[in-house]
């Protein structure tokens, strides 16, 4: 694919976007032109279900911030993490392509040798450098720690947050999966390449804090800012004033909410800052989470060895690592004022690797044909169909595929544990959206195609 450099020089050219060359095709920049361009926002949530927030049918948690933007834009009710866990998950997000084709298709671990994401995929924040915005990503990064895998390294121009799953809230320690082999307890919160000391300060409001710094401060071109909230993952950790939110709630209940809770609010004052600078209305914001929510008795933080029901899938089976609905099913929001109508139930299917190529679009680029997804900016703007005949995933052994209303799961998993009996699972998703009516045997022709369809695709990518 040709690759139009315009108004940067070659030096630049080379240095900052040989690689994005290879995803994405670029027209001339002019500085008017670039004035125009919109921001992006991406904010990610850890381990939040689609039963989690009022706007999408939550009782118990209330998040106000949430649903105002909402409000301002489109609700997506079928919108889909391209697989139940988190490292995959991100990498799909950030590159438009299947995790497997980005080189992550498990969770990674936490060492400092751990490599990750590779160095030759083009991110939305390398593809967007040459389209002339500047981008910045606080928060979790967790797709790899060695130095080439770093988001320095994949076009953040900022970074500021860890690079494992998960960490202490207060001390930023990351401690799950250490000793033996993987070494001791690491210390995990950086700036840019330097490790950095903050302890103490609850990391929702850090990342939120840092977010709202990127916002004020003056930017002469558009940007790309990424958003990480490691809320609400384990370690469950909130300060008292969230807590006081919810005093009727059992403790799982409350922590979870507490903690969905700190990051509404952060949701609120990124959206704040946005309207107090003048760029709310040329800001495009996507809200979405990395998987379902997890049943791991790690959540409980007492010894318990129960499964953990703090966060909810809605009404949909199954939870985290799970390829029924309730482990990729996302509650998502896109809001872009005076882009794409506001108030919208928008309920064709998308998937995390549709945010790449629909920024690009929005951006005056265009995605190229390494990338797996396609932009849903008709889908949304227009009142179009979903770009996707099938949507198709794989994850240690599952198989899964929705074409319209039917969705197959092969070999499923109701989370990293816990089976099913049904080998092939075929479900109505419109009659039946809790996946609990196995129709295989009815629809036999029906389960035999995809059951195909969805196993040739795996071979060509595993």
């Amino acid at each position: 694919m040709r690759f139009l450099a315009g108004s940067i020089t070659r030096r630049e050219f080379i240095k900052t976007s040989t690689a994005a060359a290879l995803a994405v095709g670029i027209g001339r920049i002019g500085m008017s032109e670039s004035a125009k361009k919109p921001n992006f926002v991406v904010i990610y949530c850890d381990d939040l279900g689609y039963g989690d927030l009022s706007c999408f049918g939550s009782k118990e948690i209330k998040t106000p911030h949430l649903d105002a933007l909402a409000k301002d834009g489109v609700r997506l009710t079928n919108w889909y993490s391209n697989c139940p866990v988190c490292s995959p998950s991100r990498a799909s997000l950030l590159t438009g392509r299947y995790p497997a084709n980005a080189g992550v298709t498990h969770i990674l671990g936490g060492n400092r040798t751990t490599p990750g994401l590779p160095a030759s995929e083009v991110t939305i924040a390398k593809a967007l450098k040459p389209l002339g915005y500047r981008t910045a990503h606080f928060g979790k990064w967790h797709l790899g720690l060695t130095k080439e895998c770093r988001p320095n390294a994949h076009g953040f121009d900022e970074f500021h947050g860890f690079l494992a799953g998960c960490v202490d809230y207060y001390s930023h320690i990351f401690y799950w999966g250490m000793g033996g082999k993987q070494g001791n307890p690491t210390h995990d919160l950086w700036h840019n390449d330097k490790e950095v000391y903050d302890n103490g300060k609850y990391l929702t409001e850090v990342i939120t804090e840092k977010s709202v710094e990127f916002i004020k401060a003056k930017h002469d071109e558009p940007f790309l800012l990424y958003t990480a909230y490691n809320a609400p993952h384990y370690p469950m950790h909130a300060p008292q004033k969230y807590l006081d939110r919810y005093p009727d709630l059992p403790w799982d209940k409350r922590i979870m909410a507490a903690m969905v809770s700190a990051v509404d609010d952060g949701v609120g004052e990124i959206v704040k800052a946005l309207k107090a600078s003048g760029q709310y209305e040329n800001t495009v914001i996507f809200f979405s989470s990395d998987n379902g929510p997890s049943t791991e008795s790690r959540n409980w933080l007492d010894g318990t060895e129960d499964l953990y029901y703090g966060g909810s899938a809605g009404v949909f089976r199954g939870h985290k690592g799970s390829l029924f609905e309730g482990g990729i099913r996302m509650p998502a929001i896109l809001a872009a004022p005076g882009r794409i109508p506001g108030g919208q139930v928008c309920d064709k299917p998308g998937m995390m690797m549709d945010i790449f190529p629909t920024f690009l679009e929005m951006a005056g680029g265009k995605a190229g044909d390494s990338v797996d997804g396609a932009s849903v900016l008709p889908m949304v703007a227009k009142d179009g169909p979903s770009p996707h005949k099938d949507l198709l995933w794989e994850y240690q052994g599952q198989l899964a595929i929705r074409r319209g209303k039917w969705k197959l799961v092969l070999d499923g998993k109701l989370d990293f544990s816990r089976t099913q009996p049904d080998a092939v699972h075929l479900s109505d998703l419109e009659a039946d959206p809790g996946e609990k009516t196995n129709l295989a045997d009815r629809e036999p022709a029906l389960a035999m195609d995809l059951t195909e369809v969805v196993k040739s695709w795996a071979a060509s990518i595993v």
